[in-house]
């Protein structure tokens, strides 16, 4: 079976964030471990590109050595980025559209690209019922941190489903049951949503999420409590994805104050919804989801990609008029 590059590229990231062993992966994908390492390490050396199968590659499609030398300071400038994050940002900032490969690309060329640390893994499974809308399921969920000289306090967060929109946050002292009430009666009064329209609430096995009180909370809510399977944190995969990647920002630093953690937190969550780019939503902000503005975002990254190829093709038979005067 012949695959394009698009699903190459889709096995390959399968495989780094799957939980399950690699031959056990490639296995379930109906995919031999030859075939996905031959396509793993061209994956490596040339990015997202090198997965076509296509013997000669046309120059016309050149980008400008200015631009190359701005992708370059722009992915010094977030280091932490991947070359999808920095082409996405490039495109909504510097009217001129650049492919994720192309990206890959340039940093691969100035050794600005590291090898994984990990091989690809799948998420064993997903829900099965995706939302459609915003408000149409909320995740919740508690992690913890440590203040030094204080103890350790207890993050609850409050996600929207389809958009991962950070809808409400509080840190708490305690992971009991009236913590999850008054962090869900927050969240209520923030999107102002009317009886009728609640949203299902998604939340792992917990005993403050299971308790006779929760329930009977929830129902007069007009809310339906929706659980994971017990042993199986993928089912809110989502949320706490979103708490891992947090706590790898601030828990680069120590604390000795609430008010230093709660304003690590704060900003986090801030860029989080408003800055950083997540591929499941398009390239798209949760913001812009949860506002409803990314399809216009769409739409203009589309319309700036002709633009931008015309005029690329446009400077490619300039240049070569030029070479026959």
């Amino acid at each position: 079976m012949r695959y394009t590059k698009e699903e190459k590229l889709e096995i390959i990231r399968l495989v780094e964030s799957s939980d399950l062993p690699l031959k056990r992966t490639v296995k379930e994908l109906n995919v031999s471990k030859s075939t996905f390492y031959s396509w793993y390490n061209k994956f490596l050396e040339g990015g997202p590109n090198a997965l076509e199968d296509i013997k000669c590659r046309s120059t016309w499609n050149k980008i400008p050595e200015s631009y190359r030398t701005k992708v370059i300071e722009v992915a010094l400038d977030r280091s932490g980025d991947s070359p999808r994050e920095v082409a996405t940002f490039m495109t909504d900032n510097s009217g001129h559209f650049i492919s994720e490969s192309s990206v890959y690309r340039i940093l691969k060329a100035v050794n600005l690209i590291t090898s994984p640390n990990h091989i690809l893994v799948k998420a064993a499974n997903e829900f099965k019922d995706k939302t459609t809308r915003i408000h149409q399921m909320w995740q919740t969920d508690f992690t913890y941190f440590k203040v030094e000289g204080w103890g350790w306090f207890y993050l609850s967060s409050i996600m929207d489903d389809y958009s991962r929109f950070i809808i409400h946050h509080e840190l708490c002292t305690t992971m009991k049951t009236p913590d999850v009430e008054r962090n869900v009666e927050a969240a209520l009064i923030k999107t102002g949503l009317p009886e009728g329209r609640r949203p299902k609430i998604l939340s792992d096995n917990g005993s403050c999420y299971i308790s006779e009180d929760i329930k009977v909370f929830m129902k007069e809510k007009g809310i339906t409590q929706v659980h994971g399977a017990p042993n199986h944190p993928q089912t809110q995969g989502k949320i706490e994805r979103y708490h891992r990647s947090m706590k790898n920002v601030v828990k680069l630093h120590h604390y000795y104050s609430l008010s230093d953690l709660k304003k690590a937190i704060d900003e986090y969550i801030e860029y989080y919804n408003n800055e950083r780019y997540h591929e499941s939503l398009n390239n798209c902000t949760p913001a812009s989801v949860y506002n409803g503005t990314n399809k216009i975002i769409l739409e203009q990254r589309q319309l700036l990609k002709q633009k931008s190829m015309k005029q690329r093709r446009r400077n490619h038979l300039r240049t070569k008029s030029a070479i026959f005067l």
